[in-house]
């Protein structure tokens, strides 16, 4: 979504409170001070923290402030600091609703009576636009501005955008934890930003936390509806009552039961109408407050209206009939993509006097494209691997706001889903960077370009570079030691290898020869240790990449299945022998007397065989009869 410029300005007289919520996760920060301290209100404002960068001052005349928070302010100048920087403030790490509320001062703080252009984003997407020259009252006595915005990640980001080389400034920020379902959330969704462009109490003047020690859970402040009514509207009355509104301070919205208590209205014959200045393509969701506080309504039809929104009659109001006296009542609407800037709202009298207690208007800005989020961890993780200087502006989202500069030395585009943004680019060649290269990098599967030569980079190249997706890679004239890792010869796109002038070693895998083979570039020239291609040395036999080759380790692999086989034959050898070596440990003398016998046997078997056979050649007569 393009942004939008932010041209009505949620004004206030003092800031907001920190009173009992029914949620845990509030920060009420005060930017540019440097002390934490409680004002009256019981509000305890934090010292500055959790921002990326930038600059501290007080205003030029802090006399004119009465609330101490309101007298410092932070300022990012882009030329130290980048052009973009960000309050993180952790949060709930399941996700959840807040509110989001900033103070704005310019006040001549640099004394150069130029207030800055700049833009502000929530979660990535942009929800103010601030330009130059601002009004005198804006410039001197500040603003408030808020908006409610889903948090997922377990971070709120808060960004702020340079503009022509402007400074942007900040005096407080707020983040508030809200009931996830509030405001209608389960229709319109966690992928909008409610946006305040009014939020009016009416008969009654400025109040809430910070204003008065009236309650509201949200902490929302209310204004006086006063300076938004038509010129045309004449004879307005206000009534009020000290009696309980029941139906207040229910969940998920918790609306105060003072806001209740007062409401205008104006005769029979009269029209409530209120004009806000809007920003127009946009939709909004418009939040209307009733309460039957006049006890001269008994019944359903003493009090009908019409309510109608830039002339279109949009619903019929009976209070009484809804919900009874004094019972709260809400209701509302949607007004969809306004063809202009002004937003007119009409109650006409059908049966006695229309009446109205409250009126919330919110730009519904739907989320802008954000980095897929394991894109989002590789880049910080680079950005301190790789020590990247702040003046660089590598804070909160990678690539969005589409509409502003992604990180310096970073280009980004929409996924094929087009539902999230992905790193197609790295290009940060001759920046200085001292550190390494994280092996974090795996996660930028869409990465197409790395180029970090011309640094004094260290380490090794890590296991999981190589992606499927990248076409050009140039990491020469650095320090890089260590091997070429497998997994960078397993993409297939490879185009261009520029590794010339490291401290590579180890083999060469044949893969990204071929590059050069099939018409791509490489370079792999003044790394001492690399072998095994053309125009390198060749490779140990049994020794590579500063560890044993696959030849070498094949080699041992063979020697040792032989060893292995030699000793099991010599053990099958062993046992067998074994089984036939019975060894009775007879007496000497008994084994002497036994061998001759066993002489004599075998002489005499042999002297029988001899005789028989010369009997059988008739060699020998029969013997006479006596």
């Amino acid at each position: 979504m393009s942004p939008f410029i932010l041209s009505f300005f949620f004004l206030l007289l003092s800031p907001p409170l920190s009173l009992s919520t029914p949620f845990n996760i509030s920060y009420h920060i005060d930017c540019g001070g440097s002390t934490t301290f409680t004002d009256h209100f019981k509000t305890t404002w934090l010292s500055d923290r959790y921002f990326t960068g930038g600059s501290t001052s007080v205003v030029s005349e802090p006399l004119q402030f009465s609330l101490q928070q309101e007298k410092t302010l932070r300022f990012f100048p882009p030329t130290t600091t980048g052009p973009k920087n960000c309050y993180i403030l952790p949060t709930a790490a399941h996700g959840g609703r807040y509110l989001f509320r900033t103070f704005t001062t310019y006040d001549n703080y640099d004394g150069k009576n130029h207030p800055p252009s700049f833009e502000v984003s929530v979660e990535g997407t942009v929800v103010f636009s601030y330009q130059s020259p601002w009004t005198e009252s804006l410039s001197s006595d500040g603003f408030y501005s808020d908006l409610i915005a889903f948090v997922d990640d377990g971070d709120a980001d808060v960004c702020f955008y340079s503009i022509a080389t402007d400074p942007p400034i900040i005096g407080t920020l707020e983040v508030v934890e809200i009931d996830p379902d509030s405001y209608d959330a389960s229709n319109l969704g966690n992928d909008t930003v409610l946006v305040n462009y009014g939020r009016l109490s009416c008969g009654q003047e400025q109040w809430g936390p910070g204003l008065s020690n009236d309650t509201d859970f949200v902490w929302r402040s209310w204004q006086s509806d006063a300076k938004f009514r038509s010129k045309n509207m004449n004879g307005v009355k206000v009534i009020s009552t000290t009696t309980a509104v029941h139906g207040a301070n229910q969940k998920p919205n918790y609306f105060p039961m003072k806001l209740y208590q007062h409401a205008v209205t104006v005769g029979s014959s009269g029209v409530l109408e209120y004009e806000l200045t809007v920003d127009a393509k946009l939709d909004y969701l418009l939040w209307f407050h009733f309460a039957e506080i006049d006890s001269k309504v008994t019944k359903s039809g003493q009090r009908v209206f019409d309510v109608q929104v830039n002339g279109e009659n949009v619903n019929r109001i009976d209070v009484f009939k809804a919900v009874g006296g004094f019972k709260a009542h809400d209701w509302h609407y949607v007004a969809k993509n306004l063809s202009s800037t002004s937003l007119t709202i009409k109650l006409a009298p059908v049966v006695g006097e229309p009446i109205l207690s409250g009126l919330e208007a919110y730009a519904i800005v739907p989320n802008d494209l954000a980095t897929v989020p394991d894109q989002v961890v590789a880049m910080r993780a680079l950005k301190d691997s790789l020590r990247i200087p702040g003046r660089m502006g590598w804070n909160g989202d990678p690539c969005a706001p589409a509409s502003w500069d992604a990180w310096e030395g970073v280009i980004c585009r929409t996924n094929q889903e087009g539902n999230a943004l992905v790193i197609s680019q790295i290009d940060l060649g001759s920046q200085g960077l001292k550190g390494f290269i994280s092996d974090r990098i795996s996660l930028l599967t869409n990465l197409a370009v790395l180029n970090l030569s011309s640094n004094s980079l260290m380490g090794s190249l890590p296991e999981g570079l190589g992606q499927q997706s990248l076409v050009k890679l140039d990491l020469s004239n650095n320090e890089l030691t260590g091997s070429i890792p497998d997994s960078l010869a397993s993409s297939r796109n490879l185009r261009l290898v520029l590794l010339n002038d490291n401290k590579l070693e180890g083999r060469v895998p044949e893969e990204i020869y071929s590059v050069g083979v099939h018409g791509g570039a490489i370079d792999l020239s003044a790394n001492k240790g690399l072998c095994g291609m053309p125009s390198l040395p060749e490779c140990p036999l049994f020794w590579s990449n500063g560890r044993l080759s696959r030849g070498g380790k094949i080699g041992i692999g063979l020697s040792c299945m032989v060893v292995v086989m030699v000793l099991l034959l010599v053990a099958y050898i062993c046992i067998r022998r074994k089984r036939n070596d019975y060894d009775f440990g007879l007496p000497h003398e008994l084994m002497s007397m036994a061998a001759k016998r066993n002489r004599y046997h075998r002489q005499k078997s042999l002297m029988v065989l001899e005789m028989e056979s010369q009997h059988a050649k008739g060699l020998i007569p029969p013997s006479k009869p006596q």
